[in-house]
């Protein structure tokens, strides 16, 4: 609904470009659920990558940085490295 109201009363050329999926515990089931539930209803929008949960990602606004300057090989550094190739690659 938020999208539609924003498109409609503020932006018309507003459109989701992708669904990223963050914060994902690869520990718990219901993380694997949300994942699958999530490609299940927007297959073509969700994006391949997955940012798990990652202290490095975590630690690094407490520092006033982003991940790709507090920590550039950390898991989490890299996930978003790649995502961000994802999403160039979309268009």
């Amino acid at each position: 609904d938020t999208i539609r109201i924003v498109k409609n009363k503020l932006n018309p050329n507003l459109y989701i470009a992708g669904a990223i999926l963050t914060m994902f515990d690869p520990r718990t089931r219901l993380a694997s659920e949300i994942v699958r539930e999530v490609r299940n209803y927007f297959p073509k929008e969700t994006f391949q990558t997955i940012i798990n949960r990652n202290v490095r990602l975590s630690e690094a606004p407490s520092f006033g940085q982003a991940i790709l300057d507090y920590d550039p090989t950390s898991p989490g550094a890299l996930a978003y490295r790649a995502l961000a190739e994802e999403v160039m690659a979309r268009g």
